[in-house]
């Protein structure tokens, strides 16, 4: 897990955990990180995942339902995964099943980043992907209310995350306890009951950082055909002055060849004399 998204975990276990929880996490098994390095202390956290491993308790057959009764959990997370999920959108909604009234899910995928098959790699996330999970969810009955979304800004990894927070509840029995959005550097950022995109940004960072170094690049170009013009200037100053230099010696040395003449043409006539 990088570091983004296992920062952002602890922070969202930090917000919305609390002991005596049912906590859920869909994609769990450790490759480099686990979100159950945050489980609240008294609950009960269970993972699952479509691989046998560490930090996996039940196990999970790939476009088969979880075999756990509705409204099990009062927390479903998951992080870095349905981006490797052939079919996120059935995976979503079985996650939302899974939540009790008033359940809280938590979910984080990247919105770029380079293609890391695990075993394949399908989607990337855009801002507008949370309002739009959150209308799938209500085409099937569930009750879902998105709390923020937004699209995380790197550290020192190549991922930007998307992160997107629901609670199953009508939007009027929602209230948010803390936006994350607050806690995180991030733009494109969709809140309950706010207009628009707070933070816009039509550029990603990527984008953006490639803007800046294109700005860099130009700017280090100028200031090296700058630097090129005044030392070329000072060559032609130097060999102007080298030549110059070198015509006064060359002036010197005629005259006084002029003077050896003469002194020998007067030492031919005082001998012929």
């Amino acid at each position: 897990m990088h570091d983004t998204a296992y920062e952002i975990g602890r922070l969202f276990f930090e917000t919305y955990g609390r002991s005596n929880q049912v906590i859920l996490e869909y994609g769990s098994y450790n490759v480099n990180g686990s979100l159950r390095d945050f489980c609240p202390e008294g609950a009960a956290y269970l993972g699952l995942d479509i691989g046998k491993g560490p930090s996996v308790d039940i196990f999970l057959d790939e476009g088969k339902p979880i075999p756990l009764r509705d409204e099990f959990a009062d927390i479903v997370v998951s992080s870095s995964v349905l981006k490797h999920d052939r079919f996120f959108w059935d995976s979503f909604l079985e996650m939302a099943r899974l939540l009790k009234p008033g359940g809280i899910l938590y979910i984080n995928v990247p919105s770029n980043g380079y293609f890391h098959r695990y075993p394949v790699d399908c989607w990337r996330f855009y801002p507008d992907s949370g309002k739009a999970l959150e209308a799938l969810a209500r085409t099937r009955g569930y009750p879902f209310t998105l709390v923020e979304c937004f699209i995380a800004e790197r550290k020192s990894d190549v991922w930007n995350d998307f992160v997107a927070i629901y609670a199953k509840a009508d939007e009027a029995d929602v209230t948010a306890p803390k936006f994350l959005s607050d806690l995180v550097p991030c733009r494109n950022v969709i809140r309950l009951g706010a207009e628009g995109v707070d933070r816009f940004h039509p550029q990603s960072e990527d984008m953006s950082l490639i803007v800046k170094l294109r700005q860099q690049s130009a700017a280090l170009a100028a200031a090296l055909s700058e630097e090129t013009s005044r030392a070329q200037k000072a060559e032609e100053a130097l060999q102007a002055g080298h030549l110059a230099e070198i015509a006064a010696k060359d002036a010197i040395i005629a005259q006084l060849k002029q003077r050896l003449d003469a002194t020998s043409r007067t030492e031919e006539n005082v001998e012929d004399s």
